[in-house]
């Protein structure tokens, strides 16, 4: 296993899970990759995403709240968790740094993002709280308590948008399956109807006051991908390269292929690739990985619970998407080589007109991305609530003006910013990396007073702090300059013409 050189005791931590202080698993604000984590029957607004709770408690005082989630079913909890978008964009990370390159980063990013469960748990029993949020009041104040609330408040609003570029790139594609014809109406514009989905759906399931019944949406999230896996893996042995001229037909019976590979060159895979694309790999791969929001409150819900189980879950469900995430991105890579997009599933669009296997695949995504979206924003809206000073009592003109916004806000998003690549790579170097990176290993440094700062415990955790920070401003540099030079090179384009 990925953490068996870490130091993990085996003792028993339930003394600081408290019923009073902390809010449970189904509250705590995550990442929601294809998944949507269950919400009681509990009002928005009386949710404490920033709690206001006394924060004094010693961990002994703490009530004993027993948990009941077996480990099996909490390493299915963590894999949904971890398990999101971000496996769409894999395929184009590994085309833009290579086969082996790709698995080194995949490597590193799962070691890493293990590390960092390690470091959780451990500042979680000296530090007193289960709660991210009152990690970081406990470390820094309300700087680090703002510092945890934006960096998971900006993962989140990352992973909404990232669910509506689904939507923006397969609706049209499931549309025209269905209406048998390319016609480039307004219906099958991606943005109209990303707009219409956000108002038809998305924005009455979003002003609901619980989002209980869509606990179910979770496991079947989850099913979608791996359901997405398979068929990606099957299309790899389907799709010869280079593609013949008659392949379409021979295969689906439809015309005109919009991709024609005839160059035996680029059938050969890459191991080790650098281009200007290169600089967003690492950022998707932490966009992938981030689930450490839930990591506190699942630890909360483990029965008999202990760091040692809770490290061990983390270990079988990292290993898990681990190998999903490698085979996803090795299958696509190999089917498209370098004519894979960012969005992997719109990629065979280039190939097929029409195809009942992808088109019960995108329906199925389609339908969970849909459903996810009311699931993300409701933590975003209960921190924004907060953040605003808002009292416990529930308003329903503030509860759908806060709503509305945030619904107008990722919508313009979508629409303006030109590929999900970006949403990937700008997410993935500012709040997955503070949220794998920086803010575990500052709140270990900061909160677990019993290990002198020369030792190996603490050396280890401030090196990791410094590559945290190395690779959020080497990232978002290269990512802004690759803005630059795009929106230079667009320009000179314009006025060539």
């Amino acid at each position: 296993m990925f953490m068996s050189r870490f130091n993990v005791d085996p003792d028993i931590d339930s003394s600081i899970s408290n019923s009073n202080e902390y809010t449970s698993y189904q509250h705590c604000p995550t990442k929601v990759p294809l998944n949507g984590m269950q919400y009681t029957d509990v009002d928005a607004e009386s949710q404490n995403f920033l709690s206001d709770h006394q924060l004094g408690k010693k961990k002994y005082e703490a009530e004993y709240s027993p948990g009941s989630a077996s480990f099996g079913m909490s390493v299915f909890n963590l894999g949904n968790a971890i398990m999101g978008s971000g496996i769409l964009g894999l395929s184009y990370a590994m085309a833009n740094t290579g086969i082996a390159m790709f698995v080194i980063l995949l490597v590193a990013v799962a070691i890493f993002s293990l590390y960092s469960v390690h470091l959780l748990l451990k500042t979680a029993n000296e530090g007193g709280s289960l709660v991210y949020e009152q990690l970081g009041y406990k470390a820094f104040g309300i700087p680090g308590k703002l510092a945890a609330s934006c960096s998971i408040t900006m993962q989140n609003f990352g992973a909404m948008a990232s669910y509506l570029y689904i939507v923006k790139y397969e609706l049209p594609i499931v549309i025209k399956a269905f209406l048998d014809s390319n016609d480039n109406s307004w219906y099958t514009n991606g943005d109209y109807l990303v707009l219409i989905v956000t108002m038809a759906i998305i924005l009455p399931l979003s002003l609901l006051r619980n989002l209980g019944y869509l606990g179910y949406t979770s496991g079947f999230s989850l099913l979608c991908m791996v359901f997405f896996l398979i068929v990606v893996i099957y299309k790899k042995f389907q799709i010869p390269c280079p593609l013949p001229e008659n392949f379409i037909n021979i295969t689906v019976n439809v015309s005109q292929p919009q991709v024609n590979t005839t160059d035996e060159e680029c059938c050969k895979p890459k191991y080790f690739v650098f281009n200007s694309q290169t600089v967003y790999a690492v950022p998707i791969l932490t966009f992938a990985f981030v689930c450490h929001p839930a990591i506190l409150p699942m630890y909360e819900e483990l029965k008999d619970r202990s760091r040692r189980k809770m490290q061990n879950v983390a270990n079988v469900s990292f290993l898990g998407m681990f190998v999903m995430y490698l085979l996803a991105a090795l299958f696509g890579y190999l089917t498209f080589n370098e004519a894979v997009e960012p969005e992997l599933l719109h990629t065979y669009s280039k190939v097929y007109n029409f195809d009942v296997v992808l088109l019960i695949v995108r329906f199925a995504v389609l339908t969970a991305v849909t459903l996810t979206v009311p699931v993300v924003l409701f933590p975003i809206r209960t921190s924004v609530n907060q953040l605003l000073g808002a009292s416990k009592d529930f308003s329903w003109p503030r509860h759908i003006c806060i709503t509305v916004a945030l619904l107008v806000c990722v919508n313009i998003l979508v629409i303006f910013v030109p590929t999900i690549r970006d949403i990937f790579g700008f997410i993935g170097a500012s709040a997955a990396a503070m949220l794998i990176f920086i803010l575990p290993s500052a709140f270990y440094i900061k909160l677990v007073k019993k290990e002198s700062m020369k030792s190996v415990q603490k050396i280890g955790a401030t090196l990791f702090l410094i590559v945290g920070f190395m690779v959020m401003i080497c990232s978002m540099a290269l990512i802004i300059a690759d803005w630059i030079h795009n929106a230079a090179s667009s320009g000179e384009h314009a006025d060539g013409h």
